[in-house]
C-alpha cells in the first residue's frame, strides 16, 4: 500500500500540471513515481532536470541504464528495479546484460569497471578509496565520466529512496529483487 499517493494528472494544477503534461508529451504516459513526486513540483522538476542534464552528458544511455540497474538491487527498490529493467530494454540491453548489470557485472571490461566503481560508491556511502578511483581511470574513464558515474549513482539513490519511502505502486512489469550477489 502506498504511503504517498500518486496525483491524477487530470486533477493536477499549476506547476504540477505543467510538469506532468510535459512528461506525458515526452513519454506518452506519466509513471507513478513522477505522479507521486508532483506533490512537490520542486522535487519533480529537480528530478527531471537532473535526469535531462545527465542524458546530455558523456555517458551513453546503455551505461546509464546499467548503472541504474545496480542501485535498486543494492537498495531493495522494487519500483526502480522494474522501471529500469523496462527502460534498459528500450536502449538495447539484452536480458542477459540486464541481469548481469543488476548483479553489478558486465562482459565488457570497461562497463564492468564502471559498475564496480558504482558498487563501491553505494557500499561506502561515497567513501571510495584512491584505488577505486584509479581502477575507473585505468579502465579508460575520464575524470568527467567518473563525475557522471557519481552523479548517476546519486540520482538513482534518490529515486530508490523516494520510491521506498512512498511505496510507489509499480506500473512496469515487476521483477524479482535479490539477484545481486
Amino acid at each position: 500500500m502506498t504511503r504517498i499517493t500518486a496525483i491524477e494528472p487530470a486533477k493536477a494544477t499549476g506547476k504540477a500540471k505543467e510538469l506532468l503534461d510535459a512528461v506525458k508529451n515526452k513519454f506518452g504516459r506519466v509513471p507513478n513515481m513522477m505522479r507521486t513526486m508532483a506533490h512537490s513540483p520542486a522535487v519533480l522538476e529537480a528530478y527531471l532536470n537532473f535526469s535531462a542534464a545527465l542524458a546530455g552528458g558523456q555517458l551513453n544511455a546503455k551505461l546509464r541504464e546499467e548503472l541504474a540497474l545496480l542501485s535498486p538491487e543494492m537498495n531493495a527498490c522494487s519500483y526502480c528495479a522494474a522501471g529500469h529493467t523496462a527502460l534498459a530494454k528500450t536502449v538495447g540491453l539484452s536480458g542477459d546484460a540486464i541481469l548481469l548489470a543488476r548483479k553489478g557485472h558486465s562482459l565488457d571490461p570497461k562497463i564492468n569497471a564502471a559498475l564496480n566503481f558504482a558498487r563501491a560508491l553505494i557500499e561506502t556511502g561515497g567513501e571510495v578509496s584512491d584505488a577505486d578511483v584509479q581502477k575507473a581511470k585505468d579502465a579508460g574513464f575520464s575524470e568527467g565520466e567518473i563525475a557522471e558515474i557519481i552523479a548517476n549513482v546519486a540520482l538513482n539513490i534518490f529515486t530508490n529512496y523516494f520510491n521506498i519511502v512512498a511505496q510507489s505502486e509499480i506500473d512496469f512489469p515487476k521483477v524479482q529483487l535479490g539477484v545481486a550477489a
